[in-house]
């Protein structure tokens, strides 16, 4: 079992989205994470945009939220110096305000995995020089 899993965007899409592609691989990795899961606004904001056209989406995203299976567990305004050089640092990938915050998260909570399906995170690094533990499709052998 799996804990302090920080969840990027297209996971939570994925999993609110039956005809997404990764719904299926979602649904099976969640069998072994623990609740809640951990995310920033920046995510949750990407998300309801992304579920504009999924019927119950947003109202699906709500619910997580309200049950907890899904919690805000980051602080922009305390945490804003370490990811303006966070955005500043990768910048060419090119890195977005929700990616950076996960990689703080991912600094903060040090036996934490994010879960996403973003390659990005396989080039982001936490502490500076330390790979981040993923749950992902491309990080599956």
């Amino acid at each position: 079992m799996l804990y302090q899993v920080i969840v990027d965007t297209g996971v939570l899409v994925a999993l609110i989205d039956q005809r997404d592609q990764y719904h299926t691989w979602v649904t099976e990795q969640l069998t072994q994470i623990a609740s809640p899961l951990l995310t920033c606004e920046a995510v949750i904001s990407e998300t309801w945009f992304l579920l504009q056209r999924v019927n119950n989406g947003r109202e699906t995203l709500l619910q997580l939220l309200a049950q907890r299976q899904v919690v805000i567990q980051f602080n922009l305004d305390a945490e804003l110096a370490t990811v303006l050089a966070l955005l500043t640092c990768y910048q060419s990938v090119p890195v977005s305000l929700a990616d950076a915050e996960l990689v703080r998260m991912a600094e903060l909570y040090p036996n934490s995995f994010v879960f996403t399906l973003d390659s990005d995170f396989q080039i982001y690094r936490k502490n500076r020089d330390r790979p981040i533990p993923l749950l992902s499709p491309q990080s599956e052998v």
